[in-house]
């Protein structure tokens, strides 16, 4: 009798592995992903921040922005007037507000030898940076996409998601923005920016992070 059960026991098993399909693993990541045919369309942070770019973003921007000297003493005044004028914060509580500025100054140093290359600007003339705008490629921080007020967590599947949906703000930028700029000769030069940042701890010029950016010439 054993030897009976055990032979039905394996002829199931076969059975049951004949009518199973083997999926190759390339074919699974392509469905995760939305690249299967008929299947959902694959997450393209890219993509999305291209198409609201120029409908969107740079009309809210210009809109929101308040001089830079003026938000930064408001700010360090009460940052939470700051930024109900001229920033955004996701929540209550401890969430840091991510300010949006323009600005006109000088450029008094530049560091161009990091990928995360600055310049550092003088806004109120007196030879002393106010300002450290980031000139890429590398950008630090997400506060292009921490500002916009109609951009939500909540419209993403997951933290990984939006965090590569930040990154692409930075992609956008870099791209379209920052890498025509020369890396030699900058100092000396006036430049106009649109852009955002979030307080620097220890009272440091704020790191701003520009959605436009234009140079002028050296004085």
């Amino acid at each position: 009798m054993r030897r009976l059960a055990t032979g039905l026991m394996i002829v199931a098993a076969a059975l049951a592995l004949t009518a199973c399909k083997i999926v190759p693993t390339a074919e699974v990541q392509a469905a995760r992903q939305g690249g299967s045919s008929g299947g959902p369309a694959a997450f393209d942070p890219d993509k999305m921040v291209n198409e609201m770019w120029d409908a969107k973003v740079i009309p809210y921007l210009t809109a929101k922005a308040g001089d830079f000297a003026v938000v930064r003493d408001l700010a360090a005044k009460s940052p939470d007037e700051a930024g109900a004028r001229f920033g955004y914060r996701a929540k209550e509580g401890s969430t840091p507000w991510t300010y949006v500025i323009k600005a006109q100054g000088r450029i008094v140093a530049a560091n161009t030898q990091s990928r995360a290359a600055t310049i550092d600007v003088d806004v109120d003339q007196d030879g002393k940076a106010d300002m450290v705008v980031q000139i890429g490629p590398a950008l630090r921080g997400t506060t292009l996409r921490d500002s916009l007020d109609f951009v939500s967590f909540n419209s993403f599947t997951n933290q990984i998601d939006y965090a590569q949906f930040g990154k692409a703000f930075n992609t956008k930028v870099n791209a379209g923005v920052l890498q025509p700029l020369p890396r030699d000769g900058l100092v000396g030069r006036s430049v106009t920016v649109l852009g955002t940042y979030a307080l620097e701890p220890g009272g440091k010029p704020p790191l701003v992070t520009p959605a436009e950016l234009s140079l002028g010439p050296s004085s």
